[in-house]
């Protein structure tokens, strides 16, 4: 692996979900669950929840860019949420939920709405894209009991009937995508 790592920050939901799904991306070197796009600084997990502070539950995908491309965690990104529902994944409901792109630079921006407006034409959605893409601004860590949340905690009820489905779904579209296990 290369010593150059680049970063992109997305929300499709809760963050548990995201996680776990790009945790298993070969290429990813890490996620880390956090809050974006809210005016206030240094909110918790609970005031977002209260969908009071405009942030949105992220991904923070750091990742090698040799081996994967920004473009393919947006490939990856628009397979494993609903890019088409204003504020809401399934039963979660609110601004925290939001789909949003968090660009760092203009490479980032302009890859982002060239995916949408790529996805759009080929009416991969029959709902128009309401995918929110904006600069990242602050961005806050989640507290860490986020971290790892499907991975320890697997028989957890949202985990079971949300998080692992999403997993299962991803596992299944992009079977070619996943991290090598090692060989014994």
């Amino acid at each position: 692996m290369s010593e150059r790592t680049e970063t992109a920050t997305l929300a499709g939901g809760c963050f548990w979900c995201l996680e776990a799904v790009y945790q298993l991306l070969e290429g990813v070197t890490s996620v880390k669950s956090g809050y974006a796009g809210g005016p206030g600084a240094n909110p918790t997990y609970e005031q977002v929840c209260s969908g009071t502070t405009g942030h949105a539950e992220v991904v923070q995908v750091t990742y090698d860019p040799n081996v994967i491309s920004f473009e393919d965690l947006l490939d990856v990104f628009f397979t494993i949420h609903d890019p088409t529902t204003l504020n809401r994944q399934g039963a979660d409901v609110g601004t925290q939920y939001r789909s949003a792109i968090f660009y760092e630079g203009e490479a980032q921006r302009g890859a982002a709405e060239r995916k949408i407006e790529q996805i759009t034409r080929e009416g991969i959605w029959p709902d128009t894209i309401v995918t929110e893409v904006a600069p990242l601004g602050d961005l806050y860590p989640a507290e860490v009991y986020h971290d790892d949340y499907f991975l320890q905690n697997p028989n957890q009820g949202y985990c079971q009937a949300v998080v692992a489905p999403k997993v299962a779904k991803f596992r299944k579209q992009h079977l070619d995508r996943l991290k090598r296990q090692p060989s014994a």
